[in-house]
């Protein structure tokens, strides 16, 4: 796999909205694929799109769930879950392209069709919350929580899968909103049994470090694969500042991509899903061109 990838490589792209708002999330896709991604990484297969339902957003809270546009996010769910364990099945990489957050679901559980996968998130925030302590309602804020089975049976148990991963298979990497999630009152993923590298653990402790100590969970760890859900938050709000909801200090593309290449080179990757980068607030295009570029790099792995 480590020489072959790329020509193993298929795009889904998943521009869903509705597990945030309408405000530009749903060009990330077309955003990179217009600057050259499917080509830079050299993929040889056609771009599957899967329809989107976000004609159906709505800003008012479900009153059963809580949670803004549950049964849309179910039905898109159940699309995107075939499409991912499809491209599973003729064994290939599935890369999709976001869209929020909440895509999880319907990627979960579509792996969990196939099979028991661990999950390696990279996101800025802890996306934990359960929907009474949300603030938005938003899907995006809780899906951590979701795919490791908390939360309304409507989202949480799509083809009865529930929890989608186990929370001991699970590796969060980069949270910088601690003292906000603590603020309104979200569980801490600290308490649970998904393994933590917060910004400061990896600040003290050296991306390096980090790295081995990742995928020594990833080498040892009893499931059939890994997903790696990279938001593209996580990293500094000086290099993407094109997110909806913004934080001070981050990560570096070098250290996201030294991450992912490590993990690639594992050969237990069955996917990657790129979230949350706004191109509506990428005027000039340039940070849309990093991320392809740190994609590609990441993705090269013959290379370091």
């Amino acid at each position: 796999m480590v020489h072959t990838l790329k020509n193993h490589i298929e795009i889904i792209a998943a521009p869903s909205i509705l597990g945030l708002k309408p405000t530009g999330v749903e060009k990330l896709a077309d955003s990179l694929l217009a600057c050259g991604l499917a080509e830079h990484l050299g993929v040889k297969h056609p771009v599957i799109h899967v329809p989107t339902l976000n004609h159906l957003y709505n800003q008012q809270r479900d009153p059963a769930t809580h949670c803004l546009n549950a049964k849309a996010i179910r039905d898109f769910s159940l699309a995107l879950g075939e499409a991912v364990a499809n491209t599973l099945h003729h064994r290939r990489f599935a890369l999709v392209l976001g869209g929020d957050c909440s895509l999880l679901l319907g990627i979960l559980s579509g792996l969990k069709r196939k099979g028991i996968y661990g999950l390696i998130f990279l996101d800025a925030h802890a996306d934990f919350y359960a929907p009474e302590q949300s603030t938005t309602g938003e899907v995006a804020d809780m899906e951590l929580a979701m795919v490791t089975g908390r939360g309304p049976a409507l989202l949480t148990n799509i083809n009865h899968q529930r929890p989608y991963v186990n929370e001991e298979q699970v590796i969060h990497v980069g949270q910088r909103d601690g003292e906000e999630a603590r603020q309104y009152g979200s569980a801490a993923i600290q308490d649970t049994a998904i393994q933590c590298f917060d910004l400061a653990v990896i600040e003290k402790k050296g991306m390096d470090v980090v790295i081995q100590e990742v995928i020594e969970t990833v080498q040892s760890s009893a499931v059939d694969g890994y997903w790696v859900h990279f938001d593209t938050d996580v990293l500094s709000d000086s290099l993407n500042p094109a997110v909806d909801y913004r934080l001070p200090g981050g990560l570096s593309f070098q250290q996201v991509e030294s991450l992912i290449q490590y993990l690639l080179r594992t050969d237990r990757v069955a996917g990657m899903s790129v979230t949350i980068f706004n191109p509506s607030l990428d005027n000039d295009g340039s940070i849309a061109r990093s991320i392809k570029e740190s994609l590609g790099r990441a993705f090269d792995l013959n290379n370091r």
